[in-house]
């Protein structure tokens, strides 16, 4: 007769035997490949703010214009945005890691490239070449990350710490650029991206797994291209919109035709024997929910990192720095919130009070935000709306990111994935866009009709970013309403026919 806790081991293997036979065999490394994803992800995404504050210093180094100041941001954007769809489904077609390693090496070659730029055109083009691979790295990290944790408990935790990553690499993104231009040099914003990338590219070699479908490799060539097309004009209509208004021909003509031309990519898609984007991904209701809420969150956010930055530069006349480190504690919230979503809450009552729950604590830190003026200080005024914020963007992230990838067959973990960075990106590069033509218009309308002073300036720059804020507020009021009639009610649950780690929602 066995012992005891012979018989209590026993009992116990033959549990997680049951579980593993379950949810398929664990993956080994599983926690190692968590942390080369998440550096992945974050030098993709702080990329798009650290540049930014170096900007200025750029400039007065190469001597460009403004408008090719512009086009430093813009060219990321769009090489970016309009590709993502293609790199998704390059990790699907020839394996994560492939897609990972190339996306990390290209992404690190490309940033040195502009790190050295001798004049503004090499600098652009390094920028472009940036967003292609980022194209690449941003889809085939999150897949790898899809693809590894099957098991709910540790798939919670991996993207509570994921999606706590992609949150605050904004945030991240500005102390970091900040530092770096003020003690070193503009380039290093760029530079830095080689340690990260080599980084993270040892971890990829050692760890990460590179699982590929049986058969030869089929990418859909008509959706690739009108994906492509329809996505870059949607971007550079956008885009042309911030920079020369929108009675701008460029923008609506690139608008009109990537509207057309995405709407012929989603009719094609129907038909399409091995389509870029097979309509059951999107189809899904849960995972339809958390792409809409990736785009309307892209969009408002940048009520708060864009023109609070602004505020607290030109109002309050912080550093590159300081303007960095009063962001962390907005940093801090979200890594907890995210925690806290996806463990605890996800879990148990599933992501319909969550997201909606973060919609609203969005909207609510925005109109807070509002009520700043010439005279507000940090710890009374900017602190308590910025916690509300942090604390609201965990909610949405994290748990709208698991459950966008979420039940998806490991054949499309690469295109789900690319989704939800594309619906991000396109919704930022809306948001900002909107915002920044609202903010304008807004300040001008402040300061029609009276004399030019100082203090004129000051109040009309603050009335336009209280436009922006609310504007940005509602952007989160529509999220939290669609969102909550969108996302299923109750818990995420097991399907047992389901192959590959696929879950039914």
């Amino acid at each position: 007769m066995a012992r005891p806790d012979s018989a209590t081991a026993s009992s116990q293997a033959g549990q997680e035997g049951l579980e593993d036979a379950g949810y398929g065999p664990r993956v080994p490394h599983e926690w190692m490949i968590l942390a080369v994803v998440s550096l992945a992800q974050l030098m993709v995404v702080l990329d798009a703010t650290i540049v930014t504050i170096a900007l200025p210093s750029a400039q007065e180094d190469l001597g460009f214009s403004n408008d090719s100041r512009q086009w430093i941001v813009t060219a990321y954007a769009l090489a970016f945005g309009s590709l993502l769809l293609v790199g998704g489904r390059f990790a699907d077609l020839f394996g994560r890691r492939t897609a990972l390693i190339a996306g990390l090496v290209g992404f690190g070659l490309a940033s040195a490239l502009a790190g050295i730029a001798p004049n503004v055109g090499v600098l652009i083009a390094g920028r472009a070449l940036q967003g292609v691979f980022g194209a690449l790295l941003a889809p085939a990290a999150l897949s790898a990350l899809t693809t590894t944790f099957t098991h709910p408990a540790e798939r919670n935790r991996a993207f509570a710490v994921y999606g706590a990553v992609a949150g605050a690499g904004g945030a991240v993104g500005l102390l970091l650029g900040g530092v770096l231009t003020e003690y070193l040099d503009w380039r290093w914003t760029l530079f830095v991206n080689l340690l990260i990338a080599g980084v993270a590219l040892i971890g990829a070699r050692m760890f990460v797994p590179n699982h590929r479908p049986q058969g030869r490799p089929t990418l859909d060539l008509r959706g690739t291209v009108l994906a492509c097309a329809g996505l870059f004009l949607l971007v550079f209509g956008f885009s042309r919109a911030e920079s020369k208004g929108w009675s701008s021909p460029q923008c609506w003509v690139s608008l009109i035709i990537g509207v057309v031309l995405l709407v012929a990519f989603a009719l094609w898609q129907n038909r399409a024997e091995h389509p870029l984007l097979p309509p059951r991904v999107p189809g899904e209701r849960n995972r339809g929910a958390s792409f809409l809420g990736m785009f309307i969150t892209g969009a408002g956010i940048f009520g708060v990192f864009l023109f609070l930055t602004y505020y607290m530069q030109l109002i309050l006349h912080y550093s590159p720095v300081k303007t960095g480190l009063a962001f962390l504690p907005m940093v801090a919230a979200l890594m907890v919130s995210a925690q806290v979503a996806t463990i605890m809450l996800l879990p148990r009552v599933g992501p319909k009070p969550v997201v909606p729950l973060g919609m609203a604590l969005g909207a609510i830190g925005m109109l807070w935000l509002t009520r700043l003026d010439l005279t507000s200080s940090y710890a009374a005024h900017v602190l308590p709306p910025l916690l509300v914020l942090g604390f609201g963007m965990g909610l949405i992230f994290a748990p709208a990111m698991a459950m966008a990838t979420y039940g998806v067959h490991e054949n499309d973990a690469g295109v789900a994935s690319a989704m939800v960075n594309t619906c991000q990106q396109v919704g930022g590069s809306i948001g900002v866009a909107l915002l920044s033509s609202l903010a304008a218009t807004a300040a001008a309308n402040f300061a029609k009709g009276k004399p030019a002073t100082a203090q004129l300036a000051a109040e009309a720059q603050l009335h336009s970013y209280a436009t922006a804020y609310r504007w940005s507020a509602a952007f989160f009021a529509a999220g939290m309403v669609l969102c909550f009639f969108l996302y299923r009610s109750g818990a995420p649950k097991l399907d047992p026919e389901a192959q590959g780690g696929a879950m039914h929602m």
